[in-house]
């Protein structure tokens, strides 16, 4: 169940009210005449079903609540309520299978701002990736891939796409080759800063390398596991489940495949920075076209789920 909390200029009242209490899948409606000061209006509550939140939002804003008023959204971890097993019963299908996208645009426009924090957390990654790709360490490529934070930028991208938002797809594409770039130039110079001490060297890049050598070697099970992946972490974002994220995020050498570029980079090899970097973009690309397509389809599915769906008598 999602809550609604409504900011609604007096003039509209008897509609907003009318349109949610005409919404299968709502209930607990509260509505505070002039309890609202900025901007000023009447508050009005209710909860609703996640599968029924989306075409109700859409009727809000048709209204101009986002314009003249507010509409505000937060999941509910409890509800001990007859009529909400109701209304969660009449709502048409599953609320884990439910998109609401206005949510979904919300945590993608966060998530995909090129921020000091997203940047610290990929060149923080992309340096422990690197780590383990000189060291031939697995447990450190697992590692690094957990805490890369381009999942954010790869989702948002898919969202502008799906919902034709050319704001959010160039902040999502500038905060993947922004990040991408100043991580890897970073990492560059991290390395040779290793090498400097005695950390690193050109040896222990060119040696066996039999946990890390498929990260600069792509091929066919590459794209086959991005393109997993992408769908596996579109669904985890649409369907509020983030905690299959952590299994996406050390599903794909996006940022070990980084990491070896620039470890490469610094040391002249390459054949090692160009198979990295083909892996890397084979990644980003495999992600993109899933994750966009997964979301053509849930939104070609709930689009007719709710136009099947009838209003209240």
């Amino acid at each position: 169940m999602l809550h609604l909390r409504l900011i609604v200029p007096a003039d509209r009242t008897d509609t907003v009210v009318r349109t949610v209490a005409d919404t299968v899948g709502t209930t607990h409606l509260v509505v505070l005449p002039g309890a609202a000061r900025d901007p000023a209006g009447d508050l009005v509550m209710c909860d609703v079903a996640r599968e029924a939140a989306d075409p109700l939002i859409d009727e809000l804003r048709g209204l101009g609540l986002d314009e003249d008023g507010a509409i505000t959204a937060e999941n509910i971890d409890l509800s001990l309520s007859k009529r909400a097993d109701a209304a969660e019963e009449e709502a048409p299908g599953e609320g884990a299978d439910a998109v609401v996208w206005e949510q979904l645009a919300e945590a993608t426009h966060e998530e995909s701002t090129l921020s000091v924090t997203y940047l610290a957390f990929l060149v923080l990654a992309t340096m422990i990736a690197a780590c383990g790709v000189v060291l031939d360490n697995a447990i450190l490529i697992v590692g690094a891939m957990a805490v890369g934070p381009e999942f954010g930028p790869l989702a948002g991208l898919c969202t502008a796409l799906v919902r034709r938002a050319p704001r959010l797809a160039v902040r999502s594409a500038v905060a993947l080759l922004v990040g991408f770039a100043a991580a890897m130039a970073l990492t560059t110079a991290f390395s040779m800063a290793m090498d400097a001490v005695g950390l690193f060297g050109r040896e222990m890049l060119e040696g066996e390398r039999p946990n890390t050598d498929f990260i600069w070697n792509p091929d066919l099970f590459s794209l086959v596991v991005a393109v997993l992946a992408g769908i596996a972490g579109t669904l985890s974002l649409t369907s509020a489940k983030s905690g299959a994220l952590v299994g996406v995020a050390i599903s794909v050498t996006t940022v070990p495949a980084a990491a070896n570029a620039a470890v490469a980079l610094g040391y002249g090899e390459i054949d090692q920075m160009v198979g990295s970097s083909e892996q890397l973009l084979l990644n980003l690309a495999g992600i993109i076209v899933a994750g966009t397509l997964t979301l053509l389809a849930q939104k070609a599915l709930w689009g007719r789920q709710h136009r099947r769906t009838p209003r209240r008598a």
